[in-house]
């Protein structure tokens, strides 16, 4: 069995309540931290863990924080991006749900070390649920001395709010989020400035991801050094992973970062292979914005490695032969569905989603919808997949924000790996219309689940 960091209790009835998540060890790392150990040293530690941002970029967490201002006189504030929209991303929404209080004790630990006395939980406005567990895990904890003024006698003060958000996918970016934090309209902004420099309300901000928190909590009670053994190379600890799509067992999965993709996605103990007996097409690894690969690229690099679940190896190759492990949204296609369709349905959510601050996002995302609907449907032209190319490039690296990225990589790859199947539709325009093709399954990301 895999080693979990996470997860580890999550069968437990009622890990939920304070009082169950501190019976198996909950709360120990804060007390370890400000007992015994200086911000400057929880730092140290994080950057000896090598621990990399889970939410999708993958930059070091550690060095992140290092990088935060410290001017005197001036709040500095940690928030916690719990925005998750990714499409085939679920998995913070099930750490929210089902084990809160690692969440809450991870922002203890982090805000110590960061020198923030006030922060935010922002959470997706349609996660309601989740934002009723988070702010009872918050009372919980208050009412036990570990928030608030003065706590354990430390003299320390922290306050933890949770903030819903509009339900808009653009707030999972830092800087918007940060403006709808404010109060504004969720735009990103331009940078520099970076936030470690001016965030919430023109003060020190970091913006970490709700794994990423919560991952410094396990760091805190093994040591730095003694989580950077889990893993390979530079990615270490473990990884939660949302997998969905023709798998046998949907659901969220913690493995240690290094397994083989072949492994995870065959084995008993995680995906359980593909369903209804039906053959692997493709995949896309780290969430819908990530390029697609077909199913020998996904399990081999170019040079006939194997694919391990790790920064490095799924991005082996570049975009020519990789991808992302980004958010960990691990999406499975197996022979039946059409990638145009899917292409489409990921065209149509970035349009949708777009802020319309910049030209190329706002008219180019409109621009890919409208031509992949016009090739699915059957009206397409041979013309069309070259101006669908030309789209996507000038959208790629010309705006203020990722999103242009995210809209622009999966029809990039699509169009690399599966261009025989934009020809077909093209070539035959009925026959597309009446083969049974379907959007991939996804897994209701609460139930079943399976840890």
């Amino acid at each position: 069995m895999a080693r979990k960091l996470l997860l580890t209790h999550i069968d437990v009835p009622g890990i939920n309540t304070f009082e169950v998540y501190r019976q198996k060890g909950g709360y120990v790392a804060v007390e370890k931290v400000l007992k015994t150990m200086s911000p400057e040293d929880v730092v140290e530690e994080v950057k000896k863990s090598g621990l990399r941002g889970r939410g999708g970029a993958g930059f070091p967490t550690g060095m992140k924080w290092s990088f935060l201002a410290k001017p005197e006189g001036v709040p500095r504030y940690l928030v916690c991006n719990a925005d998750e929209s990714e499409p085939g991303t679920f998995k913070d929404r099930y750490l929210m749900t089902h084990v809160p209080h690692a969440l809450i004790e991870g922002m203890i630990v982090s805000s110590f070390a960061l020198g923030a006395h006030t922060s935010y939980i922002y959470v997706r406005g349609e996660m309601m649920p989740q934002i009723r567990i988070l702010e009872r895990a918050i009372a919980e904890a208050k009412e036990k001395g570990f928030l608030g003024k003065n706590i354990l006698g430390s003299g320390y003060d922290l306050e933890i709010y949770v903030q819903p958000g509009g339900g808009a996918y653009i707030c999972g970016e830092e800087t918007a989020l940060l403006e709808s934090l404010e109060g504004k309209r969720g735009n990103p902004r331009i940078k520099p400035p970076f936030p470690a420099i001016a965030g919430l309300y023109n003060c020190p901000t970091v913006v970490n991801n709700v794994e990423s928190i919560a991952a410094t909590v396990p760091i805190i009670n093994l040591g730095g050094e003694e989580y950077a053994k889990i893993g390979v190379e530079r990615s270490t600890g473990t990884k939660l992973i949302s997998a969905s799509g023709n798998i046998v067992k949907p659901g969220v999965y913690e493995i240690e970062l290094g397994l083989p993709v072949e492994e995870f996605i065959y084995s008993d103990e995680y995906c359980g292979g593909i369903a209804n007996g039906k053959r692997m097409k493709a995949v896309v690894a780290g969430g819908s914005s990530v390029p697609i690969l077909p199913a020998n690229l996904i399990l081999k690099t170019a040079a006939g490695n194997n694919r391990l679940m790790t920064y490095e190896s799924l991005a082996d190759g570049g975009f020519q032969t990789g991808t992302m492990l980004g958010s960990g949204g691990f999406i499975v296609f197996d022979e039946d569905q059409c990638i145009v369709r899917n292409t489409w349905n990921f065209a149509r959510f970035y349009h949708h989603e777009s802020c319309g601050q910049c030209s190329p996002c706002r008219e180019g995302t409109g621009w890919m919808e409208k031509v992949l609907h016009k090739i699915e449907s059957g009206h397409g032209a041979m013309a069309d997949i070259d101006l669908l190319w030309d789209v996507q490039r000038k959208i790629e690296g010309n705006t203020i924000c990722p999103l242009g990225d995210a809209a622009a990589w999966p029809v990039a790859a699509a169009i690399r790996h599966f261009r025989d199947e934009f020809e077909w539709h093209i070539l035959h325009p009925e026959e597309s219309q009446t083969r049974n093709y379907g959007l991939a399954h996804y897994a209701d990301p609460l139930q079943p689940i399976v840890s």
